[in-house]
């Protein structure tokens, strides 16, 4: 037997709880329709992916359970993926950062590896909710939840990171900036699971800065990720669908224009929205003063 299926939760009654009544009827929940399967390695999730789709992976379930409790998610077929310690693995191979899709924020945070490499990645993952979310979080959920507010994905961006995507028959490799088609849209299959971000090495002084309603614990209003070299590059979230580099403000930058012209360019490149958490205009605002505070702060 390779997976294990389980119903969610295992339902039981008291006796108390009334003489001959159903523990269906006394026990049902919000989850009480779902089912849970459980591969035993990499290659049996693939399988299951394949045979039983479709499945919702999880892992660290730090989005997926938000998503239950209000109601909007309609899949009723997991994958846990929580296990398999194959997907966690940090480390550098052929000259590039290989992190692997469960590494939780706390082991990017820890890991010397990433601190040294993609610095700013490690001062994203500090920035994610509180330790307990750090504790459970990944890497690879923030990537696949597909949300622009996810404080990660500028950092990715930026970075130009590669996205290793596995199935049944086969892998695919896809560049960051190809994976994203509209709000909470990408190009992964019904049958693929990420598998680890490849980071290239990093010439040039990084930057990371997000602004929320308090220091933590708190949705991005907006999240800017830059690296200041000779190809400057700039990347935002929560001011689109979906995350955006800014070619535009990158080539301004370049060609060393004045950085008030820069912004003015910024501001013409993004397009955000009112929503329940910010303004358009106090996001363009913020971005704009962002993009001043990288250029001063990255000066030699």
């Amino acid at each position: 037997m390779h997976g294990v299926h389980r119903d969610l939760p295992r339902r039981a009654a008291s006796r108390s709880e009334g003489a001959g009544a159903p523990a269906e009827a006394l026990m049902r929940t919000a989850i009480s329709s779902l089912s849970l399967l459980q591969p035993r390695s990499l290659k049996d999730a693939l399988r299951l992916l394949r045979d039983e789709g479709p499945l919702t992976p999880l892992a660290g379930c730090t989005d997926v359970y938000v998503n239950l409790n209000f109601g909007t998610l309609a899949t009723k077929k997991f994958l846990d993926l929580w296990p398999l310690d194959d997907l966690r693995r940090i480390r550098v191979e052929n000259g590039a950062l290989s992190i692997g899709a469960l590494a939780t924020y706390t082991e990017l945070i820890r890991s010397p590896l990433v601190r040294r490499r993609l610095p700013i990645l490690a001062a994203a993952a500090r920035e994610i909710g509180g330790v307990q979310i750090q504790n459970r979080g990944t890497l690879g959920g923030n990537v696949v939840n597909a949300s622009p507010a996810g404080d990660t994905l500028p950092v990715l961006a930026v970075a130009e990171a590669t996205l290793v995507l596995l199935s049944a028959a086969g892998e695919r490799r896809v560049p960051f900036a190809s994976f994203y088609t509209g709000y909470r849209k990408s190009v992964l299959a019904p049958d693929e699971i990420l598998a680890a971000v490849e980071i290239p090495k990093i010439e040039g002084r990084q930057w990371f800065r997000k602004v929320g309603t308090r220091a933590a614990q708190a949705i991005s209003k907006v999240v800017m990720a830059a690296i200041r070299s000779d190809r400057p590059r700039v990347a935002l979230g929560s001011v689109a669908p979906t995350v955006v580099r800014l070619p535009k403000t990158e080539a301004a930058l370049a060609a060393g224009v004045p950085i008030g012209d820069a912004r003015r360019t910024l501001d013409a490149e993004i397009q955000p929205i009112d929503d329940l958490r910010s303004t358009a205009a106090y996001r363009r605002e913020v971005s704009g003063r962002m993009l001043e505070q990288f250029w001063g702060a990255t000066a030699s």
